[in-house]
């Protein structure tokens, strides 16, 4: 009679344990979904895709929309899901455009939220949501459905039209006679009040957890009166230095052909011909300053980099542009040193990539540069944007082998302890339990 009943009651037990497995292992992971413009392409989707790949390593399930998808992943789809659809938005983002209406009519959005992959996540991650792929309409709705959480790539999210405001400051009191409408993203027509003014109504009552990946842009968005009472987090970003590890330089050099015996320079941008925000012009005035070096080589990677061959007077190597790890690393290891001239820059990818191939880097004192780049330690850092600073900087690094090999194995140093893929994943499943715990009550 006692072995009947405990074999009838084996099964319950059995269900019972299933049951309570399954809601411990959903406490202990999340369904993270992730808004990009692009899965790979420029710095924002890189380090989309690396904490995207980093979380589904560690046992998340971790999707991505996009507006361009360049990677074969089951886990990426694109907002459109199909060209038509694609081309409908594109079409509605260059009306817009003109008409001053930034992103305020984007059919995709409809489709966006009826995707079986924004249902039911457990959180929400965005990044970079201009590109006319997102409008901010759908952003109190998104907002119903799980936490939400906005990564920053840059300023947008927190003015009338564009990415970076430079030395402008109306974006912490409503925007309006924008004094740069041509600035990326461009607007047509000066609805910048307007559309700063629906940014805060959209994000008043939504609880948004803000990700700051450099100090500096940590600082703006507190000052932000769009993300006043938000959750303001400071989360570097992440390089996983076992999938990022530079070949030998010599291996490198040779990939690349670069002279062996010459001091290479690495200008990394993703657009590298004619871009002004990432500073290509004030290097290319600094080079020119330098003057004809035999033994100095300009690595250019990035799309257009072929415009550099002729404007300065030191050979130029355009290396295209480079797409996945381990053609970056290897461009990192083929140079003495990277130059990161931006004029306005948050802390881009490129800084901690040199780091994690031994390389020091020259900056500008701008944005988030200095959160990684310590003058005289890992770098130099040039002040004010001087072009003669920074012409001088670079023939003192050109010129010591031996502090260019401290600077960067210090840099190296730096990149294993605060800027690892292990340590930003972490942060975030951190950030996401609270925030999952919170929903909960």
């Amino acid at each position: 009679m006692g072995g009947h009943h405990v074999s009838a009651v084996a099964p319950a037990l059995r269900r019972g344990a299933a049951e309570w497995r399954c809601k411990v292992s959903r406490l202990l992971t999340s369904s993270i979904l992730h808004f990009s413009t692009a899965d790979n392409e420029g710095g924002s989707a890189r380090s989309a895709y690396r904490i995207h790949s980093g979380l589904r390593q560690r046992g998340h399930q971790s999707r991505m929309l996009v507006r361009d998808r360049a990677l074969d992943d089951p886990d990426i789809d694109t907002v459109s899901g199909n060209r038509f659809l694609r081309r409908c938005d594109d079409l509605a983002n260059r009306v817009t455009w003109r008409l001053g209406l930034q992103y305020q009519v984007v059919p995709s959005a409809l489709r966006v939220l009826r995707h079986p992959w924004t249902q039911s996540p457990d959180i929400i991650q965005l990044y970079n949501t201009h590109g006319g792929y997102f409008t901010p309409w759908i952003i109190p709705t998104l907002a119903r459905r799980a936490p939400l959480v906005w990564r920053l790539s840059d300023m947008w999210p927190m003015t009338g039209h564009c990415a970076y405001a430079g030395p402008c400051e109306r974006w912490q009191s409503g925007c309006g006679s924008c004094p740069d409408l041509g600035t990326y993203p461009a607007i047509g027509v000066d609805f910048t009040a307007i559309l700063w003014r629906q940014k805060r109504w959209l994000y008043d009552g939504t609880s948004l957890t803000v990700v700051a990946p450099s100090s500096w842009i940590e600082a703006i968005a507190r000052k932000s009166p769009l993300f006043a009472g938000a959750d303001v987090r400071l989360i570097p970003n992440g390089l996983d230095m076992k999938e990022f590890r530079p070949p030998a330089r010599a291996v490198a050099r040779e990939h690349f052909g670069v002279p062996p015996g010459a001091t290479a320079i690495l200008f990394a941008p993703h657009v590298a011909g004619d871009n002004k925000r990432k500073g290509g012009d004030l290097l290319e005035a600094a080079l020119r300053k330098i003057g004809p070096r035999d033994d100095i080589v300009l690595l250019v990677a990035g799309n257009n980099s072929e415009w550099w061959v002729g404007r300065v007077p030191q050979r130029v190597v355009p290396l295209g542009f480079l797409r996945g790890e381990t053609l970056m690393a290897m461009a990192n290891a083929a140079a003495d040193f990277v130059v990161v001239p931006s004029a306005v820059e948050n802390l881009p990818n490129g800084v901690i990539e040199a780091f994690a191939c031994e390389r020091p880097v020259i900056a500008f004192d701008a944005g988030g540069m200095r959160d990684a780049v310590r003058d005289g330690e890992t770098g130099l850092l040039v002040p004010g944007f001087d072009v003669d600073l920074l012409a001088a900087a670079i023939i003192r690094m050109a010129g010591d082998a031996e502090a260019r090999q401290g600077m960067g194995e210090r840099a190296l140093t730096l990149a294993k302890r605060e800027f690892s893929a292990d340590t930003e994943i972490s942060r975030f499943e951190s950030l996401y339990a609270s925030l999952r715990e919170k929903w909960a009550a």
